[in-house]
């Protein structure tokens, strides 16, 4: 089993080299497992499973009408994505002993 998530979606389409790519709502599924990332069943909620297709979305990514993917599960990308390891932007001056 992989620990890379793969793409579960609502739809399919047929990519410009003919590969099945995915389309409407995607969410993150990791291979071997029956569920989403964020918790859906694939079979109750009927998601196609793309295990050739990494889920490689950002927060920041923007979505136009040309794409076939129309949403992007924001638990997913949480789930997926992590905690940023930020700085904090103050610096103690006196810490205490």
């Amino acid at each position: 089993m992989s620990s890379t998530p793969a793409v579960a979606a609502s739809s399919d389409e047929t990519g410009p080299d003919g590969a099945r790519v995915p389309g409407g709502e995607v969410h993150a599924w990791q291979p071997g497992q029956n569920s989403t990332v964020c918790g859906l069943q694939l079979s109750r909620t009927r998601l196609r499973r793309f295990p050739h297709v990494p889920f490689d979305y950002t927060s920041t990514d923007v979505l136009t009408e040309a794409d076939p993917v129309g949403f992007i599960c924001p638990r997913c990308l949480a789930a997926t994505q992590g905690r940023r390891k930020q700085e904090k932007s103050w610096v103690r001056q006196s810490p205490r002993p």
